[in-house]
């Protein structure tokens, strides 16, 4: 395509990296597509054009929470700052708020604020259980898109819909993973089928004539950005902006495959986290012969179960700690998990992270 240059391409992603499967058989043979990202020479985003929306419906079988971990109960607190300082006062919507952790959270802080979400399993009354659309009435002076925006195939459209439903005003708090510190980290491991849109920072800025605030979160691994909805704009690349990854960005996948195979057999080998990050890692090590035992989380909704594409099953820490001898490998998807991991575990293991530093 003339209008597009193609960054980066994977085969056979699961199209849900957090749903979890009862059965092994079913998590291996989980609807798969392809990831073929790209820059839209005329806006600059970056999007997979291979993506098709009909195979992606979100219902509570989709397990995405991250708060049980203290490090994002962190983060959590952090955005709650933010909000405090620029939308105390004010009503709010979250949409796509998920399985409402985080609006609960704004509830005790004393927000005003609803929600909506498919995939949401509570009783909460100020939460509707479907996916927004313009005509739902639901209007505030604040909307709150927490990951919401890497899932929608077109991001532009959907904030046109999200401004016309607020009566063409308010202000828009956008949360966000950093497409750059992707690229920094060579975190082959944290592109998805799932996540339709990769953005950085200008390109968020590019959306929006004014700008109230914004930045990086979660170690960098996040960004956020707070805007007018009533300045909401078409983004127009700069003709020097081509994004590109580095030369080597999917080298280390080779070389944890030739660690894998070289362990010694006899000391189990898991992946800990059961979500995006160790999905990929996991899946991409199986499907070039890095053998992976098991894999640990602490979500009790993914214990027990399987994941998608790989059919590796998921342990809760004290079951893997029954299965862990000294001198086993663990590998860590997400540095940021890595010092409660070791407290979780005694720091009696070897401990991996992926990421390139």
């Amino acid at each position: 395509m003339m209008n597009q240059t193609e960054i980066y391409r994977a085969e056979g992603l699961p199209v849900f990296q957090n749903c979890v499967f009862s059965d092994q058989t079913l998590a291996r043979n989980c609807a798969k597509g392809d990831l073929v990202l790209a820059q839209d020479m005329q806006t600059g985003l970056i999007f997979n054009r291979a993506f098709d929306p009909t195979l992606v419906e979100y219902t509570p079988d989709y397990q995405n929470e991250q708060a049980l971990s203290t490090f994002f109960q962190e983060h959590l607190l952090d955005v709650e700052g933010v909000l405090n300082e620029h939308f105390r006062g004010n009503s709010l919507v979250e949409v796509g708020c998920g399985k409402g952790r985080f609006l609960e959270q704004l509830q005790k802080a004393g927000f005003d604020i609803c929600g909506l979400d498919p995939a949401y399993e509570g009783c909460n009354p100020l939460i509707r259980k479907e996916y927004f659309t313009r005509e739902q009435g639901l209007k505030a002076d604040g909307v709150i898109l927490r990951h919401v925006l890497e899932h929608i195939s077109n991001p532009e459209e959907f904030l046109v819909q999200i401004r016309e439903a607020n009566g063409g005003e308010g202000k828009v708090y956008i949360e966000v993973p950093c497409l750059e510190w992707i690229r920094d980290h060579h975190a082959w491991f944290d592109l998805f089928y799932e996540h339709v849109n990769y953005f950085r920072l200008k390109d968020l800025h590019q959306l929006f004539g004014t700008v109230y605030a914004s930045g990086h979160l979660f170690g960098g691994q996040y960004l956020y950005i707070i805007a007018d909805l009533s300045t909401l704009r078409t983004p127009v690349r700069d003709p020097l902006d081509m994004f590109h990854l580095p030369a080597d960005f999917g080298e280390s996948l080779s070389g944890w495959v030739d660690r894998l195979k070289d362990k010694n057999k006899a000391l189990p080998t898991v992946v800990w986290g059961g979500s995006s990050k160790g999905v990929i890692f996991s899946l991409l090590m199986q499907q070039a012969g890095g053998m992976i035992d098991f894999v640990v989380d602490i979500n009790p909704a993914k214990q027990g179960k399987y994941l998608p594409a790989s059919g590796l099953e998921v342990l809760s820490p004290s079951a893997a700690m029954r299965q862990l001898t000294s001198g086993a490998d663990i590998i860590v998807t997400n540095q940021n998990y890595l010092s409660e991991i070791k407290q979780a575990t005694n720091n009696k293991f070897n401990y991996w992270t992926v990421d390139y530093e």
